[in-house]
């Protein structure tokens, strides 16, 4: 397995490569398998969860390039497997410019691979929760100009960043450097509508990921539309995974989504 970095811990699940199994990947380890199969089974339709938020991702992207947008910048993107940005936006539009951004060597690693021969994508190894050095990142730059609309896309990573490193800080550090006409396409897992039986099966789900580099937190939906401050939510605005423009039948409840635009003239 030469995509599998020398220093990786094979005896820890990672959440990147259990997101690949639950998406049929084939870049994890049995201790991913075993950790997937036990968060599914204490909380039967993570895997479907999974597979709805990558259908709300490719509407999203879809969208977006219909309106105009040829940069994205994909934050804690983690393993590429079918239908990646750059796969969906520049079938869309030929030359749209994609960075993605994850701290997993996996992910990254393996990301420059696929993407050696596009000159209109890469992979950056860097922490989505400093804005300022992502932003900054000579690789970002050399792709995406921040005077022109961008796309910035956190889509089922903000569950991963706990309340006391404050993610909504995050993400207005990323916004406040975009111009007018950038947009945000977020998904996030929330508990609003789960039975007090599925919350007791998400404690252990969250037990299970409390074994990997990144524990995983819900929040509600008011603590999810608080990410979209000062931004025009495009319509249906803050919804479930499946109610996002649909056009298949996948759902799953306890997320939520959305895409924000920042208003003001472009230009």
């Amino acid at each position: 397995m030469d995509w599998v970095p020398e220093d990786i811990d094979l005896t820890r699940p990672s959440a990147a490569r259990m997101y690949d199994y639950f998406l049929g990947g084939s870049h994890n380890f049995s201790v991913d398998r075993e950790a997937a199969a036990a968060a599914e089974q204490a909380l039967p339709g993570v895997r479907l969860a999974v597979r709805a938020n990558r259908s709300f991702l490719r509407r999203a992207v879809k969208y977006l390039v219909g309106k105009g947008i040829r940069q994205f910048l994909d934050l804690g993107s983690g393993i590429p497997t079918v239908g990646n940005v750059h796969e969906i936006a520049q079938g869309e539009c030929y030359g749209t410019r994609v960075v993605y951004v994850d701290i997993d060597p996996i992910a990254v690693g393996h990301g420059r691979r696929i993407l050696a021969d596009n000159p209109d994508a890469t992979s950056v190894r860097a922490d989505l929760r400093d804005p300022l050095r992502v932003l900054e990142d000579p690789e970002v730059r050399a792709l995406l100009d921040l005077d022109q609309p961008l796309a910035v896309l956190m889509v089922a990573v903000l569950h991963f960043v706990p309340d006391a490193e404050d993610p909504w800080a995050v993400v207005a550090g990323y916004l406040d450097r975009l111009v007018p006409g950038s947009h945000l396409v977020l998904s996030h897992g929330t508990n609003d509508d789960f039975s007090d039986e599925e919350n007791s099966g998400f404690e252990t789900v969250r037990q299970v990921y409390q074994r990997t580099s990144s524990p995983i937190v819900v929040r509600t939906e008011a603590e999810v539309a608080a990410f979209f401050t000062g931004l025009e939510l495009v319509p249906p605005g803050l919804v479930r995974l499946s109610d996002w423009r649909p056009d298949s039948v996948e759902q799953w409840k306890s997320w939520r989504c959305g895409i924000g635009r920042k208003p003001g003239p472009i230009g």
